[in-house]
């Protein structure tokens, strides 16, 4: 599937833990918590984007894609995310997940002074958000989110 081709999501105010992490797994995902249900209604018809909601009343609107979320629990929320929109994990890591911009490789000279010296020193690849400058690499954490990743390939 091509990023053309790949589906793109708007999450309502409920859901911003799971925008987050449909970024980390690579997709589009719009969301603003302060934008009410006519905003997310026009912004998935204008975009053709798949409306994620917990509200019962916004799933039910006519003349838009929506996706009913049942379940409070992130993986859960994943799981079925994933399910119903069939997507897949091939290409984690690869959006900003604060503020949805896909992510550019940097050159390992360019993060020198914009990340701790402990986290140049020991790393060898970054990528930066070209939108809120935020640099990223494989640190700590991301053990924790490929362990996430997993759990979701293998319960899908």
């Amino acid at each position: 599937m091509t990023e053309s081709t790949q589906p793109r999501f708007v999450a309502d105010a409920m859901l911003g833990t799971l925008a987050k992490w449909l970024r980390i797994l690579g997709y589009d995902t719009l969301y603003d918590p302060r934008a009410d249900d006519n905003e997310l209604v026009r912004l998935a018809r204008a975009e053709d984007r798949l409306l994620l909601t917990r509200d019962v009343s916004l799933a039910r609107r006519r003349g838009v894609r929506t996706l009913f979320i049942t379940s409070e629990d992130l993986e859960d929320q994943l799981r079925q995310v994933c399910r119903e929109a069939r997507l897949n994990t091939n290409s984690p890591f690869s959006r900003c997940p604060v503020c949805n911009t896909p992510l550019e490789d940097v050159p390992r000279g360019e993060a020198w002074g914009q990340v701790p010296p402990y986290v140049f020193q020991s790393h060898e690849r970054f990528a930066l958000c070209p939108q809120c400058n935020q640099f990223y690499w494989q640190g700590t954490h991301w053990d924790n989110m490929r362990a996430r990743l997993r759990r979701l390939e293998d319960f899908g």
